[in-house]
């Protein structure tokens, strides 16, 4: 699994949450809350207008005193959203995702959402891909690795 259309498609149906902008926070932040989710895209019309993070929220609420309650989602927003397309790789976005110090990536084809994907589900998959092939390796240096050329002789 080394694309981010891999992941996705390991992930399986997994519903991407999203919000008008002229929600309130308080609606953002308690759905947020309710799904365990970190991030929501903001959507309009089928577009993606920018995207709610926590750190949105603790930044220009919670730290300003502004009410959540009366805040609308588009003025506290990420209106420059980054995105990936699904052939890159996980080490691709991994890198994106650490330059632009963010924890969420939508994942667009041709103008399309396919899906959304956190540096936790990045992460992840990177460390399953890494002790897979350390694991071939051990396989391989100890004789048990079944593949071409392989040295083992019990057969």
């Amino acid at each position: 699994m080394n694309t981010i259309k891999d992941l996705l498609d390991f992930k399986g149906e997994d519903p991407v949450h999203t919000i008008a902008p002229d929600a309130t926070v308080f609606e953002a932040i308690s759905r947020m809350a309710e799904m365990n989710i970190g991030a929501m895209l903001v959507v309009q019309d089928k577009v993606i207008k920018g995207i709610l993070t926590e750190r949105d929220y603790m930044s220009k609420v919670a730290v300003l005193g502004r009410s959540s309650r009366e805040t609308p989602v588009h003025e506290i927003m990420t209106g420059k959203v980054v995105y990936v397309t699904p052939d890159a790789s996980l080490e691709e976005v991994a890198a994106i995702m650490t330059e632009a110090r963010i924890r969420h990536i939508p994942v667009l084809r041709d103008g399309r959402l396919l899906g959304i994907v956190s540096s936790g589900d990045v992460v992840r998959q990177i460390s399953s891909n890494q002790e897979a092939h350390i694991q071939t390796l051990k396989e391989y240096i100890s004789d048990s690795y079944p593949g071409p050329g392989s040295r083992n002789t019990s057969a």
